[in-house]
């Protein structure tokens, strides 16, 4: 098997993703002709306009990593971390595993709440006028000017009647953003919500609280499928924490769409119960993601390790813990 932690394999990878965010940063101008073109045809497509589009695209990317990662999983016991971890040649037996026809009730208890939200509050995005707002959510946008704050800290109930019943388009911006605003405003949502869910991780292991938690430790082995084994209060704190890192700093509709497969990979990924050689712990610098290997350490142990994505709130948890022992 290649090393690709710290191996040379590893380092085109690195290579390509330097120069694409690099270029896409200090020279927006040569991604802009392709992003206007694929914002142009997002913008007349009723599917991305819709109100519900970002929950069920969050379900189709899901299920299709889901489904990738659990065959890997089932095909490949040599990169099961629980096989590696017993230096024997003998493979533990694949834990039970659910059929995707059989996991309906969980898909509903996923989506119904967010649909409910969709369907219910007028959506908010940065780069979009007040007016448009309004007029999404069925009201005379000169009359409600001074009434529907643009903030998403402001939440506004559509305005129901019959031709209205729900809310079931958005306003979105007229303009793509550039590549430098997609980049930035991407890694920015990444870590804020990073941050977020490293103290609300850290709440709902508190004894108060655990019983909230529970329900994602049940297993006899970590595996991709435990990703969405969470009790209601954690799905939706989970998700609304993902959305208020990206509505903090104003991203970009797009961005939104680009942040949904990349956050929902990376939660998979940690989830999958494997060590594999391409994984974004090994592509980022020693040191810096938590990657699979320290989420399953977190699942078996339960008392460290609560960042999702990187380490540096874990490490210096664990600092601080260390010098108030030693201060004991």
């Amino acid at each position: 098997m290649v090393v690709v932690s710290d191996g040379w394999s590893v380092w085109p990878v690195r290579t390509l993703l330097i120069l694409l965010a690099g270029s896409g940063i200090l020279s927006p101008h040569l991604y802009q002709p392709a992003l206007n073109t694929l914002y142009n045809y997002l913008l007349k497509s009723p599917i991305y306009t819709a109100s519900t589009f970002e929950t069920w695209w969050t379900v189709i990317i899901y299920a299709i990593l889901e489904v990738t990662y659990v065959y890997r999983f089932g095909h490949n016991p040599s990169l099961r971390l629980i096989n590696q971890a017993n230096n024997t040649n003998d493979s533990k037996p694949i834990p039970k595993l659910q059929r995707p026809k059989n996991r309906l009730r969980e898909g509903l208890t996923y989506i119904t709440p967010l649909l409910i939200l969709d369907l219910t509050l007028i959506k908010k995005f940065g780069g979009v006028n007040v007016q448009d707002m309004a007029l999404s959510g069925n009201y005379d946008p000169s009359s409600m000017r001074k009434t529907i704050h643009g903030t998403f800290l402001a939440p506004t109930l559509h305005n129901f009647t019959l031709s209205s019943p729900v809310q079931s388009w958005r306003a979105l911006p007229p303009a793509p953003p550039t590549s430098r605003e997609l980049i930035l405003q991407l890694a920015a949502g990444l870590l804020i919500y990073d941050t977020l869910f490293f103290f609300f991780h850290l709440t709902l292991h508190h004894p108060k609280f655990s019983s909230i938690h529970s329900h994602h430790h049940n297993h006899r082995e970590i595996n991709p499928q435990i990703t969405n084994q969470l009790d209601i209060v954690e799905r939706l704190g989970l998700v609304l924490l993902a959305n208020f890192s990206l509505n903090i700093i104003g991203s970009h509709v797009l961005t939104r769409t680009v942040f949904v497969v990349c956050f929902v990979w990376l939660l998979v990924d940690i989830h999958s119960g494997m060590d594999l050689p391409w994984s974004y712990d090994k592509i980022l610098p020693r040191g810096w993601a938590s990657g699979s290997r320290r989420h399953s350490h977190h699942h078996q142990v339960g008392s460290k390790y609560y960042e999702p994505f990187f380490n540096w709130w874990d490490d210096g948890l664990e600092l601080w813990r260390a010098r108030k022992f030693k201060s004991a």
